[in-house]
């Protein structure tokens, strides 16, 4: 399967103007299904200053928004044949970008492609945050380096998420630990979402990697 979903360079948010990008660590944002590139730049003046923030939009049209694979129908091999076109069209994009360093933060579906682009490419990424995210069903080119590698993960959840399926989530739970150097969070009585005390907890995740 050699099938890429470009992104769309024209409609990524940057925290800083091209000028001021070079030689600076990058953090790439990766929204939730159905959603877009605008969503988690929200969070962008409560992350560290240190990197230049790129949020992206997803390529393939959801509803009002967009998606980084498609849901409807959607068998597992769908999804990671989805999620793996998707990864490389990332992958291509970065292949263009220079960076010190390059971070992953997604929520849901993007969060899933956080940990999905660590099982391509392991060794472009310097750590990932996956918010209410999962690791995507199935084997990913990379998985044994990754292994190997064991990149800092930070996996934070509610427990009142009824979004993401039981099984996904204790999949993830069994896979995760042997792939990374794993911070997990649960939060009671959080749905599908990110609560103030997950934000603190990623920030607390974030500023070591940029120290």
């Amino acid at each position: 399967m050699t099938s890429v979903q470009l992104i769309d360079e024209s409609a990524i948010i940057w925290s800083a103007p091209e000028h001021e990008r070079a030689g600076r660590p990058l953090l790439v944002l990766l929204h939730g299904y159905g959603s877009h590139e605008g969503d988690l730049f929200g969070l962008a003046p409560h992350l560290p200053l240190q990197p230049v923030i790129a949020s992206l939009r997803a390529p393939l049209r959801a509803g009002p928004g967009y998606a980084w694979y498609a849901l409807d129908d959607a068998t597992n091999e769908s999804r990671l044949q989805g999620a793996d076109a998707a990864a490389r069209g990332v992958l291509q994009w970065l292949d263009g970008v220079p960076a010190a360093s390059v971070g992953l933060l997604g929520f849901s579906q993007g969060g899933a492609m956080s940990i999905h682009l660590l099982r391509h490419a392991p060794e472009r990424f310097a750590f990932a945050v996956s918010l209410a995210g999962f690791v995507v069903p199935g084997e990913a080119p990379a998985d044994a380096r990754l292994a190997t590698l064991a990149p800092p993960v930070f996996w934070g959840r509610g427990t009142h998420d009824t979004v993401i399926p039981d099984s996904f989530v204790a999949a993830t739970q069994r896979w995760l630990p042997h792939h990374a150097a794993l911070t997990e969070r649960i939060y009671e009585g959080l749905g599908h979402a990110v609560s103030e005390a997950e934000l603190a907890d990623v920030l607390a995740f974030l500023r070591p990697q940029y120290a």
